[in-house]
């Protein structure tokens, strides 16, 4: 094991596309990383997570990491939906009763008239009725419906970022970030759980609620050998991604008005100083609460998968080059990509991909980057956001994206994270509670002139609403 006296925080990042792990200095620099493909397990009776797979990778990746530099602390931040269903004094080290179900697995939708009439109202929940298992109080529902003698051997309902830290140390615990993000089960006008907790009778299955910088102690004895950890190495409670990526922003910038879009698989919009009442259910829009424990106002598209799937349908490559010219000729040529090409997500879920006019003559690429920019545009008109705008993930390595954003948005200012591990440096902060002063990396987002966008964007609009 390394004798290097300096601290080191690890962050284990588990996304819905990729895992990863960075080993970040004191100043929050990543010095090590490495990542692997998430891929969903479609044996058994329904698709889900691969925890053995996961739990494989990251013993080794925690190794390596620990044989380069003594790790003082553990991070977790993951995608949401999801939740497992443990029983503690399982003899089984993945202690899971059932496998975690995957959020996108649409065949939960047979029992959707039942669960609709137990969902809490929109206004109590600030979730909307999103579909497969996006709600997760839809998965606790059809589980215990599907798997009643399972069901009935839970003893708790680990949120997913403390799965993982409950496989660390034993100890168990809930956290707001993953709770308080669409899953039918808080209840943001009550600050409590929601009603249908109490209805799926699993109350008492949902361990203490703790801050996301919570510490849990040690590695489990039996672990820190294996893993190449010293006693000193402590466990953080864990965060919602999303929310990791948010926390900076909101730690930094206190109460100023800003909103953060981070990217990736999902683009969800976070804006500050919004009114719950702006809110459509029927948009995708929604609620989360943040680290602090503060409502933030929420619209969401499946922005990455949607830029792939425009790209493919268009004839394009992710990695084709184009430039501003290309995106010229898209909008003079008045080609247009039309939602929705997610499957049923985001503002126009309910609608049909499709295209207006010949594609074959035009960059796909330079579209889909075109048809990214309007809807995140659209959402920031939805949520009627103010201040600031700060992108993170994915669509900072296409500056062009950015700055049709930037241009649409002539009245606010676009900023691009220099930080391209946001949501790992937000998971980080955790670990470093008030220790650390907050800071965000930024440059000024690229400046476009595209003729007749404005006029192209209104075209778009009258096109889907």
């Amino acid at each position: 094991m390394t004798t290097d006296i300096k601290k080191y925080s690890l962050v284990i990042d588990i996304g819905k596309t990729h895992i990863k792990l960075h080993l970040l200095n004191e100043i929050l620099d990543s010095v090590f990383s490495k990542q692997m493909k998430n891929v969903v397990d479609q044996n058994g009776e329904y698709p889900s997570i691969n925890t053995d797979a996961i739990w494989q990778w990251l013993v080794i990746g925690i190794k390596e990491a620990a044989n380069l530099h003594k790790i003082s602390a553990i991070s977790i931040t993951t995608h949401g939906a999801t939740a497992a269903l443990i029983n503690r004094n399982s003899s089984v080290n993945d202690g899971l009763v059932l496998p975690i179900l995957d959020y996108e697995y649409q065949g939960i939708n047979a029992e959707l008239p039942e669960y609709t009439a137990l969902r809490p109202e929109y206004s109590e929940t600030f979730s909307p009725d999103l579909p497969a298992g996006l709600n997760l109080g839809r998965q606790l529902y059809w589980l215990k419906k599907q798997f009643g003698d399972e069901f009935a051997k839970v003893t708790d309902i680990l949120m997913y970022p403390q799965y993982w830290a409950w496989r660390l140390t034993g100890k168990r615990v809930s956290e707001i970030t993953s709770l308080g993000c669409h899953t039918d089960l808080w209840s943001i006008k009550n600050n409590d759980y929601s009603s249908l907790v109490d209805k799926l009778e699993c109350r008492h299955m949902f361990p203490e609620l703790v801050p996301a910088s919570f510490d849990l102690g040690q590695i489990l004895p039996e672990l820190r050998e294996e893993l190449s950890l010293s006693e000193d190495c402590h466990v953080f409670t864990g965060i919602h991604d999303s929310s990791a990526s948010f926390l900076r922003y909101r730690l930094t910038l206190q109460d100023d008005p800003f909103t953060v879009i981070s990217t990736g698989t999902w683009t969800i919009l976070m804006a500050t100083q919004v009114k719950l009442e702006n809110l459509d259910a029927s948009k995708d829009m929604l609620a989360n609460i943040d680290a602090t424990g503060q409502p933030v106002a929420c619209a969401r598209f499946m922005g990455g998968r949607e830029f792939e799937a425009v790209c493919e349908q268009a004839g394009s490559s992710l990695d084709e080059q184009f430039d501003e010219t290309d995106l010229q000729r898209v909008i003079d040529d008045q080609i247009f990509a039309l939602p929705d090409f997610s499957g049923g997500s985001g503002p126009f879920g309910s609608y049909e991909g499709c295209f207006v006019g010949p594609v074959t003559d035009i960059s796909g690429i330079a579209l889909a980057s075109i048809y990214c920019a309007l809807m995140i545009d659209f959402q920031l008109d939805m949520l009627e956001a103010k201040g600031y705008i700060f992108i993170e993930g994915a669509f900072l390595k296409n500056p062009l994206l950015c700055a049709v954003l930037n241009q649409l948005r002539n009245d606010q200012s676009v900023y691009l994270s220099m930080d391209d591990t946001g949501t790992v440096q937000g998971a980080a902060y955790l670990t470093t509670w008030g220790e650390v002063e907050c800071d965000i990396n930024k440059s000024a987002s690229e400046t476009i002139n595209l003729i007749s966008l404005a006029f192209y964007r209104d075209m778009w609009r009258k096109f889907i609403i």
